[in-house]
């Protein structure tokens, strides 16, 4: 199975929702497309709901870094919402969440970003 991204721009947040698999195969397109976004748009925060990723590699976790520092390089902040339990584990064991805030769900972490849902 392939990945399939979107992203949509709510104020100074770009929502970022993954679907499918993340693995090497997939890294190098997403993490070219998301940066061009960052760089493109007038946002400062960044919401990656995992709802749908079913696999998720160390590659995959590369590009979420990699994007977390060029968003705290903006002054923002990054927001895991709506994250399956093996792509949690995986965060929990590389200590992903101790840098990155995790929400129950897209429109709880668009409010505690002062985006009204």
């Amino acid at each position: 199975m392939s990945l399939h991204y979107t992203f949509n721009v709510k104020k100074d947040v770009l929502v970022v929702r993954l679907d499918g698999e993340l693995d090497h195969h997939e890294s190098e397109k997403l993490r070219k497309d998301w940066k061009e976004m960052l760089e493109s748009k007038p946002v400062k925060n960044v919401i990656l709901n995992l709802e749908s990723v079913t696999f998720m590699d160390s590659s995959g976790l590369g590009v979420v870094l990699g994007r977390y520092k060029e968003v705290l390089q903006l002054g923002g902040e990054m927001v895991v919402c709506s994250i399956s339990p093996a792509v949690k584990r995986l965060f929990e064991m590389s200590g992903m969440f101790k840098i990155i805030r995790l929400e129950e769900n897209e429109q709880y972490a668009l409010r505690t970003l002062g985006v009204a849902s």
